[in-house]
């Protein structure tokens, strides 16, 4: 059974950077051919994918997120991570780790982490 864990900073200023880390058990990041995305949700929106970093290692970006993402991985924690940089209230949400397959079907997903940006 794999299991998602995520863990943010729960309050983030307007500006500065948000990280996100969500932490894998029962499964490694490096098993053949399986996706591993940041997913958000805004208060009364629908889910917005933000990014995905494969198996491989290729990471993969929401075109209207790109220019402010990052999403790495640590193979030696099992760990991926998300930073988004500037972020402003919009940002607000609910961020998600999930996974899923090269069908892009998800199986597996986090509790998600409340994020808030505010001053």
């Amino acid at each position: 059974q794999v299991q998602l864990q995520e863990s943010g900073p729960g309050l983030v200023k307007p500006s500065q950077t948000l990280s996100a880390t969500c932490t894998v058990s029962g499964g490694s990041i490096t098993t053949n051919y399986y996706y591993w995305s940041w997913i958000r949700q805004p208060p009364g929106k629908g889910l917005e994918w933000i990014g995905d970093i494969a198996y491989s290692g290729t990471t993969y970006y929401s075109p209207s997120l790109k220019s402010r993402t990052s999403i790495s991985r640590d193979t030696s924690k099992n760990q991926f991570t998300l930073q988004l940089n500037h972020v402003t209230p919009e940002d607000t949400a609910v961020y998600y780790c999930a996974r899923h397959s090269s069908a892009r079907v998800y199986d597996y997903w986090g509790q998600g982490t409340q994020v808030t940006v505010s001053s």
